[in-house]
């Protein structure tokens, strides 16, 4: 099925729309600090719609609403528990890494453990924002547009859709990312609202008729223990892990947070975000979930997002939602480039020292991200082996992850964590998330039961070990390390705020706590 004339004028317009805003913010574009930061003058409303924006991606789409179609609405949870994390990084988090100025997350663990700690998580950090995040999006992206257009050849597309957010964020910087996203989540949600509609409507927005239609089980948020795609028990240990590496540590989500230009406006982002999060449930699970009873059974779950624009978005609107799939992926795309870029650049080129000059830390970011687009446009060829995109996003990041989280815990709440219990916690927990990817993956090329639990529960009983790890050598360890100064550790007064009433972040992120509590009792 081809495009009709109006969607691609309607896709066509937005593509512009984005190009002219990169044209523009280039112009204002003249630093390092511009290029990374938006010269850390970001207000909570761009900051809220950007970090929205950059999560709520192309892999997002398809691999929630994907998730959904094969297993029903529990995938709901990692939207539900990034709003939560969200609180969480107003309260705790955020007023420390705006205390120590920083320009990359990894930075922190410099100040708090010294240079090689950073270097280890910067690295990391490099590596899923490129092969995990970066690539993800740009396979999904394709997968789409050859629903739509099968002639178009696999790495072709994926080489052009990365080249493009390469080129207009590698020119505009992080203002750019930041600008094109309060774009891109308008369209994004007016998108989503369009096939959430057209799906409701297939049942006349009955609800019991909906219900009917599908098994109890897949319109449940709580799900049993032996559930093999996300129990209850991997949501409790589990995704409180995931989600803060991804929401609370993870460069390319809170660089724009780092570019805030005051503690109050990243709060207020952080919780916008977090109220925006709920709307997933609603806008991708649910109707993922419910087109397993309208749709012909579908071989590739990860295929389903463009099966509902297909079959129930008419003319005019399919260019609106494909519009919105283009905005995700390049919110994702943009925004992982151009945090990997000032990782490499301010974490191992040096720029930070000083001694860069503007033009300088500015070129070599560029250079960075080209490196980086050609990655992201090839390594798709690997993705697509997987079975099933949000599988490979969440079991990569579920065994790589645990290590980070401990210590960037023990680092921010405790400060007897040293650093070389830093280093051994990290080495220890990735050796133990190789060995056992190692031996899922053997297991599964014998065909055998692998006896490991949800890879959502590995991950939390993997950080609390991790954690163990870190007390157990800095207790014994006779070399302190980096003394930490007040400014890396969370203090009493860090949660406090002279705003009141609705101006007061506490308040905001007390109603979003209870609109995620009232969505899992309504759907438990």
């Amino acid at each position: 099925m081809g495009l009709h004339v109006v969607d691609l004028v309607i896709i066509g317009a937005y593509l512009v729309a984005v190009a002219a805003i990169g044209v523009w913010v280039a112009r204002q574009t003249s630093s390092g600090d511009d290029l990374f930061l938006a010269g850390r003058s970001l207000g909570f409303f761009a900051i809220g719609l950007s970090l929205f924006a950059s999560n709520i991606s192309s892999t997002t789409l398809i691999g929630v609403t994907g998730a959904a179609y094969r297993s029903g609405i529990s995938v709901a949870h990692y939207e539900l528990m990034a709003a939560i994390i969200l609180i969480v990084m107003a309260v705790f988090t955020i007023p420390v890494f705006l205390r120590c100025r920083l320009t990359t997350i990894p930075e922190y663990l410099e100040q708090r453990f010294g240079p090689a700690v950073c270097k280890y998580v910067s690295a990391l950090t490099i590596f899923l924002s490129v092969f995990v995040d970066t690539a993800g999006s740009v396979y999904a992206g394709v997968i789409v547009v050859q629903t739509f257009a099968p002639s178009v050849p696999f790495v072709p597309a994926c080489i052009a859709l990365a080249a493009f957010a390469g080129l207009y964020t590698a020119a505009g910087g992080l203002r750019a990312v930041v600008y094109t996203d309060v774009l891109q989540a308008i369209v994004l949600l007016i998108g989503a609202f369009v096939i959430s509609w057209q799906v409701f409507a297939q049942f006349d927005f009955s609800w019991s008729n909906a219900v009917s239609s599908i098994d109890a089980d897949k319109l449940s948020l709580v799900r049993p223990l032996d559930d093999p795609d996300l129990p209850w028990l991997g949501v409790l240990v589990g995704l409180p892990v995931l989600g803060f590496y991804y929401w609370g540590t993870n460069q390319y989500i809170m660089q724009r947070v780092l570019g805030a230009r005051s503690l109050d406006d990243g709060r207020w982002g952080a919780v916008l975000a977090a109220g925006l999060k709920v709307l997933p449930l609603f806008l991708l699970a649910l109707p993922g979930a419910l087109a397993f009873s309208l749709l012909p059974p579908l071989e590739n779950s990860d295929r389903v997002f463009a099966a509902m624009i297909r079959e129930f978005v008419p003319v005019g609107l399919t260019g609106l939602v494909l519009a919105a799939f283009v905005a995700a992926i390049m919110s994702t795309i943009d925004s992982t480039l151009n945090a990997a870029s000032s990782l490499v650049v301010h974490d191992f080129a040096g720029a930070r020292k000083g001694d860069w000059g503007r033009k300088k830390t500015l070129w070599y970011g560029r250079v960075v991200m080209a490196v980086f687009v050609v990655i992201a446009a090839f390594w798709p060829l690997v993705i697509r082996e997987f079975p099933g995109l949000f599988n490979y996003i969440q079991q990569v990041f579920s065994y790589a992850v645990p290590p980070v989280v401990a210590v960037f815990l023990l680092g921010i709440f405790w400060r007897g964590m040293s650093e070389i219990a830093a280093l051994a916690t990290l080495i220890f927990g990735h050796a133990t998330g190789a060995a056992l990817m190692a031996w899922r993956a053997y297991c599964a090329a014998a065909d055998v039961p692998d006896g490991l639990p949800h890879f959502t529960i590995v991950a939390g009983v993997t950080a609390v070990a991790c954690a163990a790890v870190g007390v157990l050598v800095s207790v014994i360890a006779t070399r302190p390390g980096v003394e930490p100064g007040s400014a890396t550790l969370w203090l009493r007064g860090d949660s406090a705020t002279s705003r009141t009433g609705l101006l007061d972040y506490r308040v905001q992120g007390a109603v979003v706590l209870v609109a995620v509590a009232l969505c899992i009792y309504l759907l438990r």
